[in-house]
């Protein structure tokens, strides 16, 4: 059983991260081991086919020698730093080299990035759903619900997941010493794991996202009543903004053009359906909770 210190400081730390270059390690791993994430088969089904393909494999061995050789925290994954991080930006911070570097995006971009939108947006939504929890019921109520084996006690957090004490010893591995830590949903790995730092950068505890039953499940078709009553794109608009989305990624998921995406969100929002808020560079939309009514009754 490991254990995590917090401090003071290390509590007004917490912060919460989204790491592509995480997540397209995580799903190689689990192409590699499919019985492992039934709960992924839509998606397994079109990525497991591409380990076969003769030029894509050539291009992916660096990655496939490294994952079969290292844990899974290991330098392939440093600790992600924010929500909004590009996988270019990681790859930058990731001391593997060029060609695990070059491995890792053609996975990327032939398993990951078509369905990176959906793929964001659920870990966005888990997110939203834990800072709020955060502003409602702090941070222990945040630790209790982030994973069952995870347990507050005292000003510990106590996981199997966790590194473990040192023989002999009945402290904590690690103390945070005021730097804090990185809250980061992931949607392939299936269990908690701590990411170490070095440096200035903060450690990271990646923990299974909510709702990863829902990710692919199709979302194209909105409900006919809706759809008649306000047009099916801004009915089809509405049901892809129940977790936090920018007009760029809705116009990826709907096939709509951005300036289109952007007046009927106009229209929702002058109806009071969706809500918006600036996060950096970036205006997220989410539904209101009189549009999320709406989507549940149709």
């Amino acid at each position: 059983m490991g254990a995590v210190r917090f401090g003071v400081h290390d509590v007004v730390n917490i912060r919460f991260a989204v790491s592509p270059l995480g997540e397209t390690v995580a799903s190689f791993r689990a192409a590699l081991d499919p019985g492992r994430h039934a709960v992924h088969l839509p998606w397994l089904r079109a990525a497991v086919p591409l380990l076969g393909d003769r030029e894509l494999a050539q291009r992916t061995a660096p990655l496939a020698d490294l994952v079969r050789r290292t844990p899974v925290a290991d330098a392939l994954t440093p600790p992600p730093r924010c929500p909004l991080s590009e996988i270019e930006e990681e790859l930058a911070l990731a001391a593997i080299g060029a060609e695990p570097a070059d491995a890792v995006r053609a996975w990327w971009r032939a398993a990951v990035e078509p369905h990176w939108p959906c793929m964001r947006a659920l870990l966005e939504a888990d997110i939203a759903h834990r800072t709020r929890q955060l502003a409602e019921d702090g941070i222990q109520e945040v630790f209790a619900h982030l994973h069952s084996t995870l347990s507050w006690e005292g000003d510990r957090l106590v996981s199997p997941c966790l590194p473990s004490p040192r023989p002999g010893r009945d402290d904590v591995v690690l103390d945070l010493g005021g730097a804090g830590i990185t809250l980061a949903p992931t949607v392939f790995a299936p269990e908690c794991r701590l990411l170490a730092a070095g440096g200035t950068t903060p450690p990271a505890l990646v923990y299974p996202a909510r709702a990863l039953g829902t990710l692919w499940e199709r979302r194209d078709r909105a409900g006919d009543g809706l759809a008649r009553l306000m047009g099916r794109s801004r009915a089809m608009l509405l049901a892809h903004t129940s977790s936090p989305s920018t007009t760029t990624q809705l116009a990826a998921r709907t096939g709509l053009s951005t300036g289109a995406v952007s007046q009927h969100l106009a229209v929702l929002r002058d109806a009071g359906l969706v809500t918006s808020h600036r996060y950096r560079r970036e205006v997220h939309y989410t539904a209101s909770d009189l549009g999320t009514a709406l989507l549940g009754t149709a």
